[in-house]
């Protein structure tokens, strides 16, 4: 290389260093783009993302072309970098040493570490536009890339490793929240909050979104019509089960639209109330909820009743309540209920016996278990192991709960109290 001008030799050392740095931020950033991302690019019909997703269908390939690529250059750089220090400062063991730490380097600093993290930088912005690049590069050495893959594959077979399977990759549901969460200002939080509640669907049933036995509006076709007639004329849900004397034997399900007509009738018989009724749909206790969503939409039904093992009625399912699990609530509530629920001034809140332990957690904010009892009764007797004789306060949390009112061996009213957090100190229940 004695021939060729200095100039020329440093022309070319600096050509090969972009070379080398083009290569190592290809690999990077063709390696760290978003697949999902670049997938939504190719429906966009971006061609810069249309050509970067079919190099990565051919990995070995690609990677073949840019090592083989990268160490052509890097081995070119050290041949230049070694002949000049020798035209100038002679042959000797001194100079072969600094070239030799120069051009290490050069290559580590300009042509590896900066190239590599500004591709993990900017994956997108800089693989589209390299992918036009490597395409043409990726023909031309095909040949050569192919044999030295053929070498490579047979070493590695011997090792137990076969290039040619590629695992699966499958995404469990942990990992897709964890996409969600971290998702940030990407998607709004609505839409965040919705699909956090459609993975967390899959761990509830309908005994956790149903309406208990006790909270039913049933109509008992089992009393007198004028009884009946007054009933139908102050019902407030649309659709009600229709039973004769206990709830246990329901004997259908009434649109209390249809019966409209039969308010305005002088005087109509049981008959032609069951000529009315829809055949009751029955769910056995323990149901997932999204396992009856999807058998709500099947049997084209809105409401069914959860019973139990002996055919024992628990409570009441509507589609819109697994509904409201995904996108919040968005029903009117019946009066009386707790679509009011809040907070007082005092930090205070007076609420039923039977209300769901869900509801409050998710009206409240409070963060009562969920892996037990389903009312808040059933959370303050599990806790007591018996029913209170008077007025008895407990604590969970942050959050303090006092009976207020029994009846009948139940306890039907409670006052929920919102503690300081200097309060909640100490064991997480007291009474």
């Amino acid at each position: 290389m004695d021939s060729i001008p200095l100039w020329a030799q440093l022309l070319a050392l600096f050509i090969l260093l972009l070379l080398s740095a083009f290569f190592s931020i290809a690999e990077t950033s063709m390696m760290a783009i978003n697949r999902y991302r670049l997938g939504h690019l190719v429906r966009q019909g971006q061609r810069g993302a249309k050509l970067a997703a079919q190099l990565l269908k051919q990995t070995e390939r690609l990677l073949g072309t840019i090592l083989l690529g990268n160490n052509l250059v890097n081995t070119a750089l050290t041949a230049i970098v070694t002949s000049v220090a020798i035209s100038q400062f002679g042959n000797n063991d001194r100079t072969i040493l600094i070239a030799t730490t120069s051009v290490a380097l050069l290559i580590i600093v300009f042509c590896e570490i900066a190239p590599k993290v500004l591709g993990a930088t900017y994956p997108e912005r800089i693989a589209l536009p390299a992918s036009f690049v490597l395409r043409p590069l990726m023909r031309v050495s095909a040949p050569l890339v192919w044999a030295i893959n053929l070498i490579a594959g047979n070493l590695l077979r011997l090792f137990g490793v076969h290039p040619g399977q590629k695992a699966e990759a499958r995404m469990s549901t942990e990992e897709l929240r964890t996409i969600v969460l971290e998702s940030g200002t990407f998607m709004p939080q609505k839409h965040r909050a919705i699909l956090m509640n459609l993975f967390d669907l899959e761990n509830i049933t309908v005994d956790d979104v149903m309406i208990p036995r006790n909270r039913i509006e049933s109509l008992n076709i089992a009393t007198d019509l004028d009884s009946i007639r007054e009933q139908l004329a102050t019902c407030y849900h649309n659709k009600m089960p229709v039973h004769e004397g206990d709830v246990n034997r329901t004997v259908g399900i009434l649109h209390a639209r249809r019966a409209i007509s039969l308010l305005s009738a002088e005087s109509f018989d049981l008959a032609d109330l069951r000529e009315l009724l829809n055949e009751p749909y029955f769910i056995p206790s323990g149901t997932p909820a999204f396992t009856q969503l999807q058998f709500f939409q099947e049997n084209r039904q809105r409401v069914g009743l959860v019973v139990d093992e002996y055919g024992e009625v628990l409570g009441l399912v509507t589609l819109e309540d697994i509904i409201e699990e995904i996108i919040g609530e968005f029903t009117t509530t019946a009066p009386g209920g707790g679509n009011l629920l809040a907070w007082g001034g005092a930090d205070t809140v007076s609420v039923e016996g039977s209300a769901p332990l869900r509801d409050l957690n998710r009206r409240l904010g409070t963060a009562f278990p969920l892996d037990g009892p389903r009312t808040l009764t059933g959370l303050v007797l599990e806790e007591l192991k018996d029913l209170p004789d008077g007025e008895v306060s407990l604590r969970f949390g942050d959050v303090c709960v006092e009976v207020v009112q029994i009846q009948n061996r139940t306890i039907r009213s409670l006052k929920l109290r919102r503690l300081s957090p200097l309060t909640t100190t100490g064991s997480p229940h007291g009474h």
